[in-house]
């Protein structure tokens, strides 16, 4: 089975069709999968949260650790888990982490424990912390950048964003059963994608070369541990400050802490002579622009999710199937624009579509703020819920294309774990600055009825916009720079001789 997937200008000038062959499409597949699973599991979770809390007698803080305990993992590790796929074979470090995910996955559904629970959601946060930079850049180094790549990621992103969105019915579903499936019902999946990543993740080069050809020597162990540590104490602050308080020693102390240990890791990355991170990689093409993104996006829309799971279970007494199914139409529009994603980026240009789907999620979250204690679903809800679909949609692969373009087989493992770390960072900031804000307006078990309980948690919901809108004035700022070509688009001041300028 092949399909034509891009033009590539050859040697004579000539336009040449590319075609993909039935293993890369089923190693796009093994790879899209993974970014599902994780999206998913992360979505299903949040869904069950109001069960599991109900279960094992959690309140709302203790139920934030739940989610942040996947975000201190996957964020605190997930550059490192980047550099490590580059350094020590992609195809090796997603086998085993993934198998661990599963291992997690089966120990989370079986506990009683809120603490062990808690663990294992820690556990599957350091896995998808390598899964998802090796699957990430195993897609950049076997998919040639242009129209080719544009696609492939497009179809991997947005495989990404429909498992978020399609997760709050699948977990509607496994919760009506009971909280523990939400668990339990990504240990099969993991399984088999082991086993197909066994015969379609192609093999990695030598040890010690790079997908580029370069020669890689030396590990900078001092780098890991420094970075691996401080992000942990820098995650672990933020997701923290909500129960000991902004400004009490402990946060001040972990914030403190976790600066002097990052700052000696720039020192030592600014001395080695192979460091784990090249620190000039974010002056290159639009790194930095779609990390800030991303941080806006996904910090934002976590933390929407985060209170209205809350809300419209706990206070308007929605059964979690009945709220999963009213958020279905954001989930379907991002799953259904999977085919056009890449085109719109070849056509339009990343820029364009991040700028336009950062104002849909923008006007949906303001949009919500009208809800009352007796909300109706077609005038209230349903408006929000699609430009929720539309800018996710647009933004979530845009990021993420914008992001690795221009960056060399080398360093895309570097450029995904950037990536990904913004926006597990940018949802555990927001997502605990949410949480104090709501814990600083009274207490969720003593709420009495709706309209308190909505006025609890209506400072999170604006937060969520104020972040949105931040993103979108960053996205809306020209550049003064006159960098590599525009991911998708044209560049900026120069005229380009290559595939993207004759594709269109």
């Amino acid at each position: 089975m092949t399909s034509t997937s891009t033009l590539e200008r050859s040697a004579g000038d000539r336009l040449t069709a590319v075609r993909w062959t039935r293993a890369q499409w089923m190693l796009l597949l093994v790879l899209c999968t993974v970014l599902a699973l994780d999206a998913l599991d992360v979505s299903m979770v949040g869904v069950a949260l109001p069960s599991i809390g109900t279960e094992l007698h959690l309140g709302t803080e203790s139920l934030q650790w739940i989610v942040s305990a996947y975000v201190l993992g996957y964020g605190s590790l997930l550059l490192l888990g980047g550099r490590m796929a580059d350094l020590l074979g992609r195809r090796r470090i997603f086998l085993i982490a993934l198998s661990v995910f599963a291992a997690a996955s089966l120990l989370g559904g079986l506990v009683d424990d809120p603490a062990l629970l808690i663990a294992t959601r820690f556990i599957k946060g350091l896995a998808a912390a390598f899964t998802a930079p090796a699957a990430f850049s195993i897609i950049t180094t076997n998919f040639a950048e242009g129209r080719e790549r544009n696609r492939a990621l497009s179809i991997f992103t947005t495989f990404g964003a429909s498992g978020f969105s399609l997760g709050l019915v699948v977990g509607g579903l496994m919760t009506s059963l009971s909280w523990r499936w939400t668990f339990l019902v990504s240990v099969p999946v993991a399984v088999a994608v082991v086993i197909l990543g066994l015969k379609y993740i192609p093999r990695d080069k030598t040890a010690g070369q790079a997908a580029d050809g370069e020669q890689q020597s030396g590990h900078d162990v001092w780098g890991a541990i420094t970075l691996a540590a401080g992000m942990l104490g820098l995650v672990y602050t933020l997701v923290a400050a909500p129960e000991n308080g902004w400004g009490s020693v402990a946060t001040i102390a972990g914030f403190a802490v976790s600066a002097v240990v990052l700052a000696a890791f720039a020192v030592i990355e600014n001395r080695v002579r192979h460091p784990l991170i090249r620190f000039s990689i974010l002056k290159e093409g639009w790194v930095a622009r779609a990390n800030l993104s991303a941080v806006g996006l996904f910090g934002s829309y976590l933390s929407f999710q985060f209170i209205l799971t809350l809300y419209l279970q706990s206070v308007l007494g929605w059964s979690p199937l009945g709220m999963a199914l009213a958020l279905l139409p954001a989930g379907l529009l991002v799953a259904s624009s999977a085919p056009f994603a890449d085109r719109l980026i070849e056509r339009f240009g990343a820029p364009r579509l991040i700028l336009t789907g950062l104002a849909a999620l923008t006007l949906g979250y303001v949009l919500f703020l009208r809800v009352g204690t007796s909300p109706n679903y077609m005038t209230d809800i349903l408006p929000s819920v699609v430009l929720l679909g539309v800018g996710f949609a647009l933004a979530f692969p845009s990021i993420n294309v914008q992001a690795t373009t221009g960056i060399r087989d080398a360093e895309q493992g570097l450029a995904a774990g950037l990536i990904q770390t913004s926006t597990q960072v940018g949802a555990a900031l927001v997502l605990a600055v949410t949480t104090a804000m709501v814990s600083g307006h009274g207490n969720a078990g003593a709420a009495v009825d709706a309209a308190a309980m909505l006025e609890q948690y209506r400072p999170g919901l604006i937060l969520s916009a104020a972040v949105a809108v931040a993103a979108l004035l960053i996205a809306a700022t020209p550049r003064l720079s006159r960098g590599p070509r525009q991911p998708g688009g044209e560049p900026e001041g120069v005229v380009r001789n290559d595939v993207d300028v004759v594709q269109r």
